[in-house]
């Protein structure tokens, strides 16, 4: 091979490949109408070696509402205030299109309430990152994969949908998008474009010092859009996404503090107070990406070169007035906050693979990176924070298959800056951060052996690194706040490292049991301390913790009961027509030092399908969890007892999908969790409108291309790692 290829390879990021396992076949279906049209089917759920895949476009129960709704249905994922988004134990690193998305938190949340489910074409949650991922990725990467294949002709979709809720009052939320995709044998082109409304609220305690209630309005709109030039054997690709979002807060909250009276006196009360406000929250996002894939004869062979950059910018302002009632007298002050955040983010990367003459076949991964992330913060028009960070990263890995065992090797080298200063109010002065310069490196491996067809066993180890997101870095503080409790950043946390180790048996795709345990040091976390009547929330490290997981998934087709098992286990049949219930069940345990008090959580989730007569389609989901820790919570009532219905049926030749659903029917979603790290626990609780009602409508606008029969939304076998989504699909 030209060394000098090979060694432009080794200069910049992480491709990803296939897993280097025997390729399943795709079931098909023929169905003859003017001639014969081949259909492919796709799988609900799809388990793989190093990944699960959740297809969201044909399964209205998941894509009927906001892409945070859906998420929250799939079995494994936990959705919480106080640990962020974790599937079967393992906090997440959100991707989009193969890209990371670089916000996490309350911005992430913002995005994803604000993104319709029926954008998504399908989630991938990647529990075994390989060397050719960034060692950023943590411990598993959350992918969602956006975009549609677009084939040679001119295609349509559009999709929206409302859903109400009736608590205190009638709220409404209603969402339109469409999905415009063209190809020809020159280029291809794609656009998706949306928007959402929703009204909804939330309430929360802390402790019996502060309650507070926010009535929200939000209102966000997107635009994706996508080019393919072939040139020759090469392509081209250029990606453009645009977010934006405006939400306003109406607020009040009570409690009790110690205020300062008469002023300037230097002499403190404990009085009541009533806060009534409102705050005006703006997020803005723009990525670009153009990638060129070189193409060889040799069709395993592989040359791509990628160049990112996404800007995202945040305002937040509060205006409200705090009633402080005095013994005799009382007393209105205004309550204002402005704060602002830009961050610039510049991705360079570079792979190549090709395979390799070893044992019975195999393939060898190489290539670079070059990653910065510019972050600063102002509060009041004052910048107090200017925090930088750059990554330069090597990476090789092999593949190799001998016989029943699968086996891949990788080592990554990454080398961190970060660094930093954020203004000090109190002494009117700039700090510096605790700089974090180091090189590390990031091994992983992987066995798998076939037991039979259709059964694996796989172990796995891999380490990674999490470096934290700008949300826990932020200073200012992005939420209503109260005059007794103040909610930040820490500029100052620092990357935690995770050594990662994993056993799985796997079967038919759908079936699996799991145990993995990660060493975790560094672990950033929420810390809540109250000192009197004022409560702090902020994000600290933690030393070292190790956590255990347990997860087993279960499909129980009901033609097992009519069916000989001999033809079942074929699994030779479209999941999408046939009753079933999926049952998963995990297992949670964290073993921290500093807690006394350690109670690991089980997770349940039961969905089924269920085909009625007329071609009705019946999607109960139902997700249950005990009471346990998480890291320095413990939760006082189940964060998850939800039961989701969705009925659905299709019209006009498949075109046209209607589906009525009702959400959060036992009206059980929570977050009740009391901290096990003070000397007397703090009682934290929150809860939204989440049992709501509606309808959504996928109709896909006839073309008058016949080509357009195609079933464009496939879910392919030998997807590789690296799908970027629709026509950026590699050839």
């Amino acid at each position: 091979m030209n060394k000098k290829i090979i060694l432009a390879a080794s200069l910049l990021l992480s491709f990803q490949i296939s897993f280097a396992q025997e390729t399943k076949k795709d079931n098909t279906k023929e169905k003859e109408i003017d001639a014969v049209t081949i259909t492919k089917t796709k799988k609900a759920v799809e388990q793989k070696a190093d990944r699960t895949i959740f297809d969201f476009s044909e399964q209205p129960s998941l894509n009927s509402g906001s892409s945070l709704e859906g998420i929250k249905k799939l079995p494994g994922i936990v959705v919480t205030d106080i640990a962020g988004m974790m599937y079967q134990g393992k906090p997440l690193q959100v991707y989009m299109d193969g890209r990371p998305m670089n916000i996490s938190t309350n911005d992430l949340t913002a995005f994803l309430e604000g993104m319709p489910a029926s954008a998504i074409e399908r989630i991938e949650v990647v529990t075994q990152p390989g060397a050719e991922f960034p060692a950023t990725s943590g411990a598993a990467i959350l992918n969602i994969i956006t975009s549609k294949s677009a084939k040679n002709y001119l295609s349509a979709t559009y999709s929206g949908g409302y859903r109400f809720s009736d608590y205190d009052k009638f709220r409404n939320r209603f969402n339109n998008s469409i999905v415009l995709n063209s190809r020809n044998k020159w280029f291809g082109w794609q656009l998706s474009a949306g928007q959402t409304y929703g009204e909804s609220f939330s309430s929360n305690e802390m402790d019996d010092i502060s309650k507070g209630f926010n009535d929200k309005y939000s209102r966000s709109y997107f635009t994706k859009a996508a080019t393919t030039f072939d040139l020759g054997m090469d392509r081209l690709l250029l990606n453009y996404d645009f977010f934006v979002s405006n939400n306003d807060s109406y607020n009040t909250s009570d409690g009790s503090a110690l205020f300062e009276y008469p002023e300037n006196s230097n002499l403190f009360e404990d009085a009541n107070y009533h806060n009534v406000g409102k705050t005006k929250n703006k997020n803005y996002r723009n990525e670009v990406t153009a990638t060129y894939q070189k193409r060889f004869a040799d069709k395993s062979q592989k040359l791509d070169f990628k160049f990112n950059y996404s800007n995202f910018r945040n305002n937040f302002d509060q205006n409200g007035t705090n009633t402080i009632y005095f013994p005799g007298a009382s007393v209105t002050k205004p309550f204002p906050s402005e704060s602002t955040s830009a961050q610039n983010a510049y991705n360079m990367r570079v792979d190549y693979s090709q395979s390799l003459k070893i044992l019975d076949e195999g393939k060898i991964s190489i290539g670079g990176m070059y990653d910065r992330l510019d972050f600063k913060t102002t509060f009041f028009d004052v910048d107090n924070l200017d925090y930088q960070r750059q990554t330069t990263s090597l990476y090789t890995e092999l593949n190799a298959k001998y016989k029943k065992f699968s086996f891949i090797a990788g080592l990554r080298a990454e080398d961190y800056d970060i660094s930093g200063t954020s203004y000090n109010f109190k002494d009117q002065k700039w700090d510096n951060l605790l700089p974090f310069k180091k090189f590390e490196l990031f091994p992983n491996a992987s066995v798998q052996y076939d037991i039979v067809k259709s059964l694996y066993f796989n172990v796995n180890y891999n380490r990674k690194i999490t470096l934290p997101s700008t949300s826990q870095l932020n200073p200012n503080n992005t939420t209503f706040q109260n005059p007794n409790v103040d909610i930040t950043g820490n500029p100052n946390v620092q990357p935690t490292i995770y050594d990662n180790f994993e056993a799985k048996i796997s079967a038919f795709d759908y079936a699996f049991v799991s145990y993995n345990v990660s060493m975790v040091k560094d672990q950033v976390m929420m810390y809540v301390d109250r000192k009197g009547k004022n409560i702090t929330q902020t994000n600290v490290n933690i030393n070292s913790l190790t956590q255990h997981s347990f997860n087993v998934g279960l499909p129980i087709p009901f033609m097992i009961f009519s069916k000989p098992l001999s033809e079942v286990m074929k699994f030779n049949f479209n999941p999408d027509k046939i009753n079933f219930l999926y049952l998963y069940a995990g297992y949670q345990f964290q073993d921290i030092k500093e807690v006394v008090d350690k109670k690991g959580m089980w997770f349940f989730n039961l969905s089924g399908q269920f085909i009625l007569p007329y071609g009705m389609k019946f999607t109960p989901n139902f997700s249950y969890s005990t009471n346990g820790n998480y890291y320095f919570f413990q939760s006082t009532q189940r964060i998850m007892n939800r039961l989701d219905l969705t009925l659905s049926k299709k019209f006009n030749k498949d075109r046209l999908t209607v589906s009525l659903f009702a959400n959060d029917v036992f009206n059980g979603s929570r977050m009740n969790f009391k901290t096990v790290n003070t000397a007397t626990p703090i009682y934290l609780s929150n809860r939204w409108d989440s049992r709501t009602f509606g309808f959504s409508l996928n109709y896909k606008i006839p073309t008058k291309n016949k080509l357009a029969k195609e079933d464009s939304n496939m879910l392919k076998n030998d997807t590789p790692k690296d799908d970027n989504g629709g026509i950026m699909s590699p050839k």
